[in-house]
């Protein structure tokens, strides 16, 4: 039988370096969008397209016959305002030029800071941030597609980590994992959602394969909603697999918020990371029965094995006998 198809845009960034290898093991013909060769090898299954996302005609020719396009396409984060849309509708474009499926990975902006402590498919969406609208009108204009014909599904989950770098955890949190120091950037005691990457690559590949479809649907990954205690606890857990842990133990400190609006004044990134600020400070979870539902149990890395892989991609240690990752179903 001919193996389904999915081209997989801006596969050179987090989520789309975990999607790839993700669809390609279960049984898809991946083509990976990135706008130059990445010196990584691919897996078997999937071949590199470095056709730029601008050129519609081009990529949709490359692509002819995908059933499936994942867009996992995200500008630097101060370039939202300039860019997301821009580049959504271009990833949208090219999915009705090929009359294919279109999936996009969400996040719990939408939301905003008085969101409850579990989110559900049909919560309200009240964003209280820019990039919260920015993210709601996505999902609006998923919908009215819908009406033209275009099927979509948007899976959301909470803040990236494991699969590549450029998430909370390798750039604050343990960004000095080696020097014995970790950040958190809110209460212990407070719940906040992760989602390890390949993970939920996983769940999106079981959601495509499933038989499909009409209209735009939308569904939650669990993930780990932990609290930053029940983060940090697994991984000291995590660091002291890999020998990272100091005789002393891990000095922790918090984030400097008012030092960081400061400097936020003049520089971009950090004036976007503070007006999130919220997301540390209010408790939150997705409920993730309505996906179960739909394609069985998924597979779920234990945290502790998540965050000990993730600190090995970023180069951190060495396992020690007897730390093989089992990898769970819920």
């Amino acid at each position: 039988m001919t193996r389904p198809t999915v081209l997989i845009l801006g596969a050179a960034g987090r989520f789309g370096a975990a999607a790839v290898p993700a669809f390609a093991a279960a049984g898809w013909r991946v083509l990976a969008q990135q706008r130059r060769a990445s010196a990584a090898p691919l897996p078997a299954g999937a071949e590199a397209v470095t056709i730029a996302l601008a050129d519609t005609g081009a990529l949709v020719q490359r692509a002819a016959g995908a059933q499936w396009v994942v867009h996992a396409v995200n500008p630097p984060y101060a370039r939202w305002d300039a860019e997301l849309l821009p580049l959504f509708e271009q990833g949208l474009a090219v999915a009705e030029r090929l009359h294919a499926r279109f999936m996009l990975p969400g996040n719990v902006y939408n939301f905003g800071a008085g969101m409850p402590a579990l989110l559900q498919e049909d919560t309200p969406q009240r964003p209280g941030t820019r990039k919260g609208e920015l993210r709601m009108a996505m999902e609006a204009e998923l919908q009215r597609r819908a009406a033209r014909g275009l099927d979509s599904v948007v899976i959301r989950a909470g803040d990236f980590f494991g699969g590549g770098t450029g998430s909370w955890l390798d750039l604050v949190i343990a960004k000095d994992i080696a020097k014995g120091r970790l950040v958190y950037p809110g209460p212990l005691d407070t719940v906040h959602a992760w989602a390890y990457l390949p993970d939920l690559a996983r769940a999106m590949a079981a959601v495509a394969g499933d038989g499909g479809h009409r209209g735009c649907l939308r569904l939650h990954f669990e993930g780990h909603a932990v609290t930053g205690r029940t983060f940090v606890d697994a991984l000291q857990e995590a660091a002291a697999s890999l020998g990272l842990r100091p005789d002393a133990g891990f000095s922790l400190r918090g984030m400097p918020w008012p030092l960081l609006r400061l400097v936020g004044l003049v520089h971009p990134t950090l004036r976007e990371l503070v007006r999130m600020r919220y997301l540390w400070q209010v408790p939150h979870a997705l409920d993730g029965r309505a996906l179960q539902a739909r394609v069985g149990p998924l597979p779920a890395t234990p945290l502790v094995a998540a965050l000990r892989q993730s600190l090995q991609a970023m180069g951190h240690g060495a396992a020690v006998p007897g730390t093989a990752t089992a990898v769970r179903y819920r």
